[in-house]
């Protein structure tokens, strides 16, 4: 009878081994957030290039400003088939909304105006200090109609 109890309970152990091993790796993984002093705005937007609206971003190398992320962004057609979208706050000042993010005429770099700080409009990298951080990018997919951006 004992040696019966021994059976039922060792029985047992490789499936509690195996719900503990299947709950820690079921276990959501944080994705890391880019820490540059922007703040964390969550972002669902749908642009449509091909839109006359949208003209300057129907081909490549031209850019538009639109309104979302933590002080507005960056659409930036890389080719006919990417986008770079970026956040207009200054890693520099973050909190200095004056400081935001204008492109330059040359439209390949971007500027904040108040640091004197300046990044490169096709992937955000810093050219110029003071800033030592990356502008914002966020995520995008483009299908060949809508372009989605979100975090």
């Amino acid at each position: 009878m004992l040696f019966t109890k021994k059976i039922k309970i060792l029985s047992l152990v490789p499936i509690a081994i195996g719900i503990i091993v299947l709950a820690v790796a079921c276990k959501k993984k944080a994705t890391p957030v880019q820490d540059n002093g922007v703040p964390y705005v969550p972002i669902n937007i749908v642009i449509y290039p091909g839109d006359p609206l949208n003209f300057k971003i129907q081909t490549p190398g031209g850019w538009m400003y639109f309104s979302g992320g933590a002080g507005g962004l960056i659409v930036y057609r890389k080719s006919m088939t990417e986008f770079t979208v970026l956040d207009r706050t200054s890693t520099y000042l973050p909190d200095d909304y004056n400081a935001r993010v204008k492109v330059q005429s040359d439209a390949f770099s971007c500027k904040d105006t108040i640091s004197g700080s300046k990044w490169q409009i096709v992937d955000g990298a810093v050219m110029n200090g003071p800033a030592t951080l990356p502008l914002r990018l966020y995520p995008n997919t483009y299908d060949g109609n809508a372009l989605r951006i979100t975090n």
